[in-house]
């Protein structure tokens, strides 16, 4: 991360490219027991979130990827009751999976308080539906939450991670997969971000692999634009338990949603030929 006079830029020198706001000002800065945490007003993508000098979310566009990393699997399983998110400490992840009336518990999982408890302050249209009876807030270590689990206990998990380094850097192997595959129940659903297709492709495969290997029977990309995240271009895995089809959505869109719709549900799953070739399509 670079402050450059009235910019922020998150520069990738593995990369070799950039992404930069111009700021007003800096709301918040602090250094908690994970990790450091920062608060940023731009002049057009509103209030920036940043941790450890890494764009997580900006008011502008954090829509797209909160809808994309819930609605899609909720539609296609069709009849969760039970949701568990593992990371998604600013509760916008948390915010959709309630829209869904047929969610009856949603367990946010966040290894790191102050993640929550900045984003009540400075970013509360995301933390609107955190008094609802279905939600419960867990501050611990996901993994070992994973671990510690019941087995065919959870309809869907969401693992709304940062990179796969630092605290977050567990939840990327073949021995959390296992768990999170003994936790699902029958028709259980599992979806992980899974970073941008045109640069981190290798690990998208690594990450397919993984999940199969771990004894999911199928396992699919789905993608979207995420302006403020290298590149542009996200994605996520969406990988199921035992036998299901991952496309077609099931249910109506009864709420409001700003990205998200059954056509952009079906789209997202389209792969261009690299991505194909890649994951064995």
């Amino acid at each position: 991360m670079v402050l450059d006079g009235n910019w922020y830029t998150e520069a990738s020198d593995t990369l070799g490219l950039g992404f930069s706001l111009r700021i007003k000002a800096r709301l918040h800065e602090e250094t908690s027991p994970y990790q450091e945490i920062a608060v940023y007003e731009t002049d057009t993508f509103g209030r920036l979130l940043t941790i450890d000098g890494l764009v997580m979310l900006t008011d502008r566009d954090n829509f797209v990827y909160h809808e994309m990393m819930t609605h899609p699997a909720l539609f296609a399983h069709g009849a969760a009751k039970n949701v568990v998110i593992i990371g998604g400490g600013d509760c916008g992840t948390l915010r959709e999976v309630l829209k869904h009336d047929s969610v009856e518990s949603a367990t946010q999982i966040e290894i790191d308080e102050r993640v929550t408890r900045i984003a009540e302050e400075y970013f509360p249209a995301l933390c609107d539906s955190n008094d609802d009876p279905r939600a419960t807030l867990a501050f611990e270590d996901g993994v070992a939450w994973m671990k510690n689990a019941p087995d065919a206990s959870v309809d869907l998990i969401i693992i709304d991670s940062t990179d796969p380094i630092g605290p977050a850097e567990g939840l990327f192997n073949e021995a959390f997969y296992k768990q999170c595959h003994r936790v699902l129940g029958n028709g259980g659903l599992l979806v992980q971000q899974s970073e941008s297709p045109l640069v981190h492709s290798e690990l998208i495969g690594e990450m397919h692999d993984g999940l199969r290997n771990s004894g999911f029977v199928d396992t699919r990309l789905l993608s979207f634009p995420q302006p403020s995240y290298p590149t542009g271009w996200w994605s996520a895995t969406l990988a199921a338990r035992d036998t299901r089809t991952l496309y077609a959505p099931q249910g109506e869109l009864d709420f409001e949603t700003f990205y998200y719709t059954p056509a952009m549900h079906n789209a997202a799953f389209a792969q261009p030929a690299f991505m194909a070739r890649i994951l064995g399509g």
